[in-house]
């Protein structure tokens, strides 16, 4: 099944908001590359990746409930709408941390697949506490919320963020990239009938020592591979890699099949989406997505998506709100989160 629209974003206009209401896109991330670079001494894996938003997303709906209530609803049976999601458990954070009073009814509308490996719980925690921070008032630092983010998930301190930027760490420390706003590359992700845990793909690496004790040399290599991005073609300035293939691939090789079929397509090149199972190709331009659109065959049951890169200042044109100051200090280049 084909969804979604390959476009640029231009014409979607920016937030708009009442002091009641407030709706949101909740995009997704796809990761250019992630290297494993061992388990750390709490448990953790520590990893170096270069992470991108994308134009594929979920639409999320805010009203403030004045009776103080935390509610939420969703289009997907399938989703939890308790505190397991992350919504829920974002939007409880943020209230207990700044002793709000009033409450939040949120609606999801779910376009994104769930366990795919393109961070839509994580999204959706991130655009929570972005919404509430303007519907409910709140005054957080940059800090309090980068705290509160990552309390929720590796992922969720780059939807802060949005656009490329590398993460170490755990995924938390957020370093964003320097980017040109003519840069877009377009992209068809496919999500298979297969799926992988996260705890699964992480037990069946062979990676068992940290490759530094420090994250200090990390960084220090990520930023020289950023910097030597700029003197190439984007966005293959560097190989494509994710260390989960290496046994992702052999445990479902379905996920093997719509990688192949990508490339078959006409991809410049395709790479699994963090930990799996979407995979994603690369296009030179529209007309070569929509000839490969047109070209492949799914399988039963899998889900295809044609969308464009999602830079970070158009991230934060379309997501904000603008009137949060750190938002603007996210094009930095400065160094983000623990």
């Amino acid at each position: 099944m084909i969804r979604g629209a390959a476009r640029k974003l231009e014409n979607r206009p920016p937030l708009k908001v009442n002091q009641s209401l407030l709706s949101l896109p909740s995009f997704v991330k796809i990761n250019w590359s992630l290297q494993i670079l061992g388990r750390r001494p709490d448990g953790y894996h520590e990893v170096r990746t270069l992470l991108q938003t994308i134009s594929l997303h979920d639409d999320l709906h805010f009203e403030i409930d004045d009776g103080g209530g935390i509610s939420l609803s969703c289009d997907e049976p399938d989703i939890p709408t308790d505190d397991q999601n992350l919504i829920i458990r974002a939007a409880s954070a943020l209230k207990t941390g700044f002793d709000v009073g009033a409450g939040v009814r949120v609606r999801l509308e779910k376009k994104i697949p769930t366990r795919a490996g393109l961070g839509g719980g994580s999204s959706n925690a991130a655009v929570s506490l972005l919404a509430l921070t303007r519907l409910w008032n709140v005054k957080a630092s940059a800090a309090q919320l980068l705290d509160i983010a990552a309390t929720l998930g590796a992922d969720v301190p780059f939807f802060l963020v949005g656009g490329c930027a590398l993460a170490t760490g755990i995924g938390a420390t957020i370093s964003p990239v320097p980017e040109n706003a003519d840069d877009v590359a377009h992209l068809i992700v496919i999500t298979p009938n297969a799926s992988i845990s996260t705890a699964k793909a992480y037990s069946a690496l062979s990676s068992t020592a940290l490759t530094t004790s420090s994250n200090d040399p990390i960084l220090s290599s990520s930023h020289s591979e950023a910097k030597k991005r700029d003197s190439q073609p984007w966005p293959l300035q560097a190989p494509l890699k994710n260390d989960f293939e290496s046994v992702i691939f052999d445990i479902e090789p379905e996920i093997r099949r719509t990688k192949e079929t990508l490339l078959q397509a006409g991809a410049l090149d395709a790479l699994l989406a963090g930990s799996g199972s979407s995979v994603f190709g690369i296009f030179i331009n529209r007309e070569d997505q929509q000839r490969a659109l047109n070209e492949i065959k799914p399988e039963v049951g899998w889900r295809i998506f044609p969308c464009v890169t999602v830079s970070r200042n158009e991230y934060r044109r379309v997501v904000g709100p603008p009137d949060i100051p750190f938002l603007r200090s996210f094009n930095s280049g400065s160094d983000i989160g623990a």
